[in-house]
């Protein structure tokens, strides 16, 4: 049975240019993966493993979760990158839930920059371990001291050096492990052979002093460590591990290493600490979703002996066909077992299960809990949770947002139609809160998605990594239509036109409907309109709420009852009564006051105090309500509620108001009425557009 304390899901993340790139290079190179260290050119490297699509090196941003895995002496890592831009929640979600410790890459000259502020809220919102490492020791101005000053200062962390350096930016050597009271030298062509020896004489005061502020700082996270000290005698290496551990798994702790990938020295070191400080599968608790008792939260048990619980992450289009990445959380998964995909209720055989090496794929024939292992062909959406009959739990909430925002896609030739029927597939199976339909009227391809950025990341992706080449219409908010008072109806459908006419009646009243979208009510007695003719009406009225008379929006929140009616023995049918019914609808629409409703965004804005009279300012030009504000150390967190068309173009807006410190998050909250001029305005472009054809 695997040994699950030898497992460790890990996430790198770090900002632009603090040699991330460089460092998972080494790592691949150091545990085997890769035999040949590619130098790395330009700014984030052709090398790169993780972020490999173009568009996230342009962007200094990881938009899909990846993976790969390596093994380090006896342990198994699986490392994932994480998207790290607000825009893709539930990808950011899902990702952050399949790791259980990270390393967060700093520059040793840059510092603490804004995306590590990023990084590091993200990890501390969902209560990931990590650890520093300090990169780049090598460069001119390097201070590591000075950057582990800046996680204490600008990320409130209670950061502490587990090495000190042996020489900085030219002269770098090695490093001195301030817990063995080592020296460490990288040698070989590559840093590949260690050699450890004692502290260099003039660096042996420093040093001891370092060891002395770190053990009493650690010791408040074991009482033995405690003890020990106090005995004055000597302190077992372990035991000082173990408290390093414990106070990093308790996110009370950040331990801080050092070197330079680059020059090839500390990443042996750095995997060491993955493996001491860092948590296993068992270390951490993760929760589900139990969908047989109202989606209530229970913890995964880790034993591979309980029923199957995994959760697809990522899929991915390569030479083998689409490979679904999971992570199982609980139970042993078999070549051959039938597991259930929670999503869609179907059954799903698992035919081959595999294990990624870079571009090649083992074969095994199981994997267990806490395992991060790829299925082949099959048929799944990303976020999907596949369990055993036994059970029926998701790793993530079913409930999906609605997209708010909708862009047309006009491809240029039938080349680039085809191949954007393929992109669009992808793109829905990956992440569901990106949709595409075809305009039923303009025979336009639609997308929609939760923001700006998201449509322009994937309509960028379709032309880079489809040669979809597409134009790209403006950006259109999802409104609504919505009745605000009771009316009545009562209308007859009348047409003659030799042989057997169309006649029905239908009368009753509609009311607005709270929480839902439409509602039915059949109240007819006595058979005035027949029982075959009654799911006519019903289909007659759905089809009016699909596009409202104000500016052809979708109607919602409708409750329609019919009470009374006439047929004709000959003439009524099917279609007469759902004509009739459209017919009704329409003139009940009218008197029932409609009014358009905009989709409110539930704004999120964090950034430096010293900014937030001009966050506020922008958010109330922006017909913004500000619901709080709250600081949170050096940062303010400014919640409000802004309509979406106010939202076009406000990353910019947030930039330069705050130098780039800012950032927002936005989540559809409701449909609320706009304001009377804006409904003017958006009734008079719909009657000039219809006008115009």
């Amino acid at each position: 049975m695997r040994d699950l304390s030898k497992v460790r899901n890990i996430g790198i993340s770090a900002h632009i240019d603090s040699g991330k790139t460089t460092l998972t290079e080494r790592i691949l190179f150091y545990t085997d993966r890769i035999h040949a260290i590619h130098e790395v050119r330009g700014k984030d490297g052709v090398g790169a493993k993780m972020d490999s699509m173009e568009l996230e090196k342009e962007r200094g941003i990881t938009i899909q979760s990846a993976a790969t895995y390596c093994s380090w002496k006896d342990l198994d890592i699986n490392i994932i990158d994480t998207p790290g831009h607000v825009d893709f929640t539930v990808e950011v979600e899902r990702a952050l839930r399949v790791l259980d410790g990270a390393i967060l890459v700093l520059c040793s000259v840059g510092g603490v920059q804004s995306q590590s502020i990023t990084v590091n809220r993200q990890m501390t919102r969902y209560n990931v371990p990590r650890i520093a490492f300090i990169n780049k020791c090598d460069r001119t101005g390097a201070n590591p001291a000075k950057v582990t000053q800046q996680l204490q200062e600008k990320l409130e962390l209670n950061a502490h050096m587990l090495q000190m350096p042996i020489g900085l930016e030219n002269d770098l050597e090695g490093v001195i492990d301030l817990i063995t009271m080592k020296a460490i030298y990288f040698d070989g062509d590559n840093g590949e052979i260690i050699r450890e020896e004692e502290i260099p004489a003039d660096m042996l005061d420093e040093a001891q002093e370092r060891r002395e502020s770190l053990l009493e700082e650690i010791s408040m996270f074991s009482e033995e460590l405690m003890e020990a000290l106090l005995e004055e005698g000597e302190v077992d290496t372990q035991l000082i591990w173990d408290a390093v551990r414990k106070g990093t798994l308790a996110l009370e702790f950040t331990p801080v290493l050092m070197g330079s990938a680059y020059k090839n020295k500390g990443v042996q070191k750095l995997l060491d600490a993955v493996e001491l400080f860092l948590p296993g599968p068992k270390d951490v608790v993760n929760m589900a979703l139990d969908l047989k008792n109202e989606e209530e939260e229970f913890a995964v048990t880790n034993d591979p002996a309980d029923p199957l619980i995994a959760l697809a992450f990522k899929l991915e289009d390569g030479r083998y066909g689409q490979l679904t990445y999971i992570r199982t959380y609980q139970g042993t998964l078999n070549k051959g077992d039938t597991v259930i995909n929670t999503r869609t209720g179907k059954k799903v055989k698992i035919g081959r299960l595999c294990r990624m090496h870079s571009d090649e794929m083992e074969e095994i024939d199981s994997c267990g809990s806490g395992d991060i292992v790829a299925l082949f062909g099959i048929d799944c959406a990303s976020g999907d949770t596949f369990c055993a009959e036994a059970v029926s739990a998701s790793m993530t909430s079913m409930h999906i947002p609605e997209p708010v925002i909708s862009l047309a896609i006009i491809p240029v030739d039938n080349k680039a139609q085809v191949n954007m029927s393929k992109a669009l597939n992808r793109f829905t199976k990956e992440d569901p809160t990106f949709r595409s339909f075809v305009d039923k009227e303009t025979g336009e391809t639609i997308i929609s998605g939760m923001g700006e950025l998201h449509l322009e990341v994937y309509t960028e992706r379709m032309k880079r990594e489809y040669k979809a080449e597409v134009e790209v219409g403006a950006p259109q908010v999802a409104y609504r239509e919505a009745i605000s008072q009771r009316a009545e109806f009562n209308y007859t459908h009348k047409k003659q036109t030799g042989g057997s006419g169309q006649f029905g009646r239908v009368a009753g009243f509609l009311e607005p409907l709270e929480d839902e979208e439409y509602e039915f009510v059949d109240s007819i007695v006595g058979g005035v309109i027949p029982r075959e003719f009654i799911s006519s009406c019903d289909k007659g009225f759905k089809k009016a709420i699909a596009k409202g008379s104000l500016i052809g929006a979708p109607i919602t929140g409708v409750k329609v009852t019919i009470n009374d009616g006439a047929f004709h023995a000959v003439d009524s049918s099917d279609v007469a009564f759902q004509l009739a019914s459209v017919g009704a609808f329409k003139e009940g629409y009218m008197k029932a006051k409609p009014q358009i409703l905009e989709p409110i965004m539930k704004v999120a804005v964090e950034g430096p105090s010293e900014f937030q009279g001009g966050i506020m300012g922008s958010i109330n030009q922006r017909r913004g309500m500000i619901i709080g504000s709250m600081e949170e150390g050096l940062y303010t967190v400014i919640e409000a509620e802004v309509p979406l068309s106010e939202m076009f173009g406000y990353s910019t807006v947030l930039r330069s108001l705050t130098q780039g410190k800012a950032e927002f998050t936005m989540e559809f909250a409701s449909f609320k009425p706009v304001p009377k001029t804006v409904s003017e305005e958006l009734i008079k472009a719909f009657q000039e557009e219809k006008k115009n054809g």
